[in-house]
């Protein structure tokens, strides 16, 4: 089983209120099919998603699959892009790619904004 970095799983669950889980994007808070009729997809869709390793859902006490507002969002960017006619593989790999470049993006801003704060940088 992959290790949990979230911080809810297992026993962890019981140290966050219900309010906190509220707003939690990574609170695994969604049953497989629950998951799939938001989504509009089917419940292999999103087994799909997790053999293509774009997300992993967490498992509930009794095995089953639980996922998180954040999975949500990127298995219906995974759909979008395969209604639009990109292989299933082919879209994960295009949304890792796409959240490893926002990341980069992120951490160069914050990179330049902390530069140009300092007095008299060396440039």
């Amino acid at each position: 089983m992959p290790e949990d970095t979230s911080g809810v799983a297992g026993g962890d669950q019981c140290a966050a209120t219900p309010g906190d889980r509220f707003d939690d994007e990574d609170y695994p808070a969604y049953s497989m099919g629950g998951a799939a009729e938001l989504l509009g997809v089917t419940p292999a869709f999103l087994r799909a998603l997790g053999a293509a390793r774009l997300i992993e859902p967490q498992r509930s006490a009794g095995g089953h699959r639980r996922y998180s507002r954040y999975q949500l969002r990127l298995a219906a960017r995974a759909r979008e892009l395969v209604d639009q006619g990109t292989a299933l593989e082919a879209a994960c790999r295009i949304i890792v790619l796409e959240d490893q470049l926002a990341e980069a993006l992120r951490i160069n801003a914050a990179l330049q904004q902390s530069q140009a704060q300092r007095p008299n940088a060396a440039r």
